[in-house]
């Protein structure tokens, strides 16, 4: 049997791949075991080291903090990127020139920078330019760079998905008499917005974990800056690392599930019923349609 992709694997084929699969687990449960051992021999598994993560001070006093200024700054920048991202995209694909040169420039200027950079320079221009506080100044430029970044690369993301539409879409509209915008905005985003959204997920995961960034550079209190002062109050580095990966692991499973089952009630809507109509069903349609319009004539008549 074969698919349209590939042909399928036979006897011999199925066998291999067992095989590889079992040598790939086997290799991966010896990994996992040295890891282990070295760290329990360097002494990372003992339970004082631990056990701060089940009292509520280590989590009440750092690491919910840090993950609430983390959630606050991925949520704002999430809600401001993505709907500026889009603008950015179909700006691209406009008809002016001088709408589609200057959101070209912009998308492929900031796009080019990294993201990092970009808060250093928000930073500057905060501390230099306007009056906000010192203790929200790492906020504000962690939001703005990655707004700036994330947009630019959202924008692409818009283009491409709406790009990859067949043209016969965009012709169909234009037949009908639809305008361009009219087209945009009831045929073609609709439409791209499923294709769009693997793509769109990973960004904002990509969103999540950039939030670090400031944390490192800034000063931002977000988790992985609260973990440096856990670590440093409990002198247990290498746990605080290992569950600050689990939570952000967790957070970024939550929103790829959630992107998961959004996608999948997005095509399940738009899925037709499959059902075919025999002729006399179609006559009966047919004769509905043609006593409506005339309804709608004599109803227009009076």
């Amino acid at each position: 049997m074969t698919s349209v992709l590939y042909d399928a694997p036979g006897p011999k084929a199925k066998r291999r791949n067992v095989l590889f699969s079992v040598i790939f687990f086997v290799l991966l449960a010896l990994l996992l075991w040295w890891i282990w051992q070295t760290l329990d021999d360097k002494g990372q598994l003992t339970w004082s080291l631990w056990k701060p993560f089940t009292t509520s001070e280590a989590w009440t006093t750092y690491l919910l903090p840090g993950l609430a200024d983390t959630l606050k700054a991925a949520a704002l920048s999430m809600v401001i990127a993505l709907p500026l991202g889009a603008v950015l995209g179909i700006a691209r694909m406009s008809d002016h020139r001088w709408v589609r040169i200057p959101a070209g420039a912009v998308v492929e200027f900031f796009r080019a920078i990294p993201v990092l950079l970009l808060m250093l320079f928000a930073n500057e221009f905060y501390v230099r330019s306007t009056g906000i506080p010192s203790d929200e100044r790492p906020l504000y430029a962690v939001v703005t760079g990655l707004v700036l970044y994330n947009a630019s690369v959202l924008a692409e993301i818009v283009r491409a998905g709406i790009l990859s539409l067949p043209k016969g879409q965009s012709e169909a509209a234009m037949a009908i008499g639809l305008r361009k915008s009219q087209t945009m905005s009831s045929i073609l985003l609709p439409q791209a917005v499923t294709a769009m959204l693997p793509a769109i997920v990973s960004q904002l995961v990509v969103i999540v974990k950039d939030t670090a960034l400031g944390g490192v550079m800034l000063g931002f209190t977000e988790l992985l800056n609260t973990r440096s002062t856990l670590a440093a109050n409990y002198a247990n580095v290498i746990p605080s690392f290992i569950v600050v990966a689990v939570i952000f692991i967790v957070l970024n499973f939550i929103l790829t599930s959630f992107a998961s089952w959004l996608e999948g009630r997005l095509r399940r809507s738009k899925r037709g019923t499959g059902a075919v109509l025999g002729a006399d069903k179609v006559d009966d349609v047919n004769a509905a349609e043609v006593g409506g319009s005339y309804g709608t004539g004599a109803g227009g008549s009076i």
